[in-house]
């Protein structure tokens, strides 16, 4: 099959399997219609992502009787990625659906409201951690002092590396020119060899085109498969089965609103917005979910073979992983108070990815 890469979002909204995002939600009784609308942008420029974010923000106006409505809007549509919290603060926009790790720039400790190499490996696990565990109230205090409110997470899926040349161990990333987002992953694989690089996802398929790069990470393999992928590699390297990301296996995005915006809603309507994301949450991940189940036959077909890392060397990356978790929290006294959450549910009898030998000589400084 040949497929024409493209990266517009027309393009990308077709991918398949982005159903209606009619949630359930209740309707607050006795709303007037008194035209309050916010203007939100989301991280996603387009495809399945994108097309369940302005279906859902479509649903708002009829489930509040016309109090509150949602204007989407996509990537860059109003402002840049890296300028969604500016815009917010700055009445631009009234609330964004960003990528949770965009807010590390003003708040440090946001590298732990979202996924990490080896650190919490399913959705669940980080559901426990803000609505069980203290999180969600951490996570509101911080953003607080921001000007913003932290409503919620909005789950999406794990990212995948797609390569030229099979990687079967982590000896095999050992001198290849790897695009990554930086930061603590951008760190790990260094460690183990890579020549790694920061590329804006809409310049990753020409480096991969022209052999500027090897290896490159982006999002779940719909979108990347949108992307034309297929076309410029032959291999998508995962973890051992059950583990389809050892480095960004639970990649958060959520939804901020401007303090103000926040502020000038009723009680009933927090809530409401509160009950809203968490559904919508839900709702995103399993559409996401469903539009990556049918690209996985589309890459299928194009002859991409999914080659595994083996569980020996999850726990060689593990601890790779351990130091620069520490080097990261100790960064800032916030993130120290996060990750020692996150740390002792590793440790807990309910996960046990980490127990006390592979912590052995690193300190915490809370």
């Amino acid at each position: 099959m040949n497929h024409k890469p493209t990266t517009r979002r027309n393009a990308l909204r077709t991918i398949a399997g982005a159903g209606a995002a009619t949630l359930a939600a209740p309707h607050i009784a006795g709303a007037q219609a008194n035209g309050t609308t916010w203007k939100i942008q989301t991280s996603w420029p387009g495809g399945a992502g994108l097309q369940i974010f302005e279906e859902w923000c479509g649903t708002i106006a009829e489930k509040t009787g016309g109090e509150l409505a949602f204007q989407p809007f996509g990537a860059n549509d109003v402002v840049g990625d890296f300028q969604l919290f500016d815009a917010v603060k700055n009445g631009v926009l009234d609330a964004v659906n960003p990528f949770t790790i965009y807010a590390q720039g003003i708040i440090p400790a946001a590298t732990f409201l979202t996924s990490y190499p080896l650190g919490l490996r399913n959705p669940h696990e980080f559901d426990v951690f803000y609505y069980g565990l203290g999180g969600l109230e951490i996570a509101r205090e911080l953003y607080a002092k921001q000007g913003m409110h932290f409503v919620g997470p909005v789950h999406h899926g794990p990212n995948i590396i797609h390569s030229k040349v099979p990687i079967r161990s982590i000896d095999d990333f050992r001198g290849r020119k790897m695009r990554l987002p930086g930061g603590m992953v951008g760190d790990l694989f260094s460690e183990i060899g890579a020549e790694t690089t920061v590329l804006p996802g809409s310049e990753i398929f020409p480096a991969l085109e022209k052999g500027t790069i090897d290896v490159a990470d982006y999002v779940g393999p719909a979108v990347n498969y949108a992307l034309g992928f297929s076309q410029v590699t032959d291999y998508i390297v995962m973890g051992p089965p059950g583990f389809m990301s050892v480095y960004q296996p639970v990649d958060i995005m959520d939804i901020t609103v401007s303090q103000s915006a926040w502020d000038a809603l009723s009680p009933e309507m927090k809530q409401f917005v509160e009950m809203e994301t968490r559904s919508y949450s839900i709702h995103h991940h399993a559409m996401i979910q469903k539009a990556d189940q049918e690209a996985w036959a589309k890459f299928k077909a194009d002859g991409t073979e999914i080659t595994r890392l083996s569980q020996i060397d999850v726990e060689l990356l593990t601890e790779v992983a351990v130091p620069i978790w520490f080097k990261y929290a100790n960064r800032d006294p916030n993130a120290a108070r996060i990750f020692k959450i996150q740390l002792d549910y590793m440790m807990s009898g309910s996960l046990g990815y980490v127990d006390p030998a592979m912590i052995e000589g690193q300190e915490l400084k809370l």
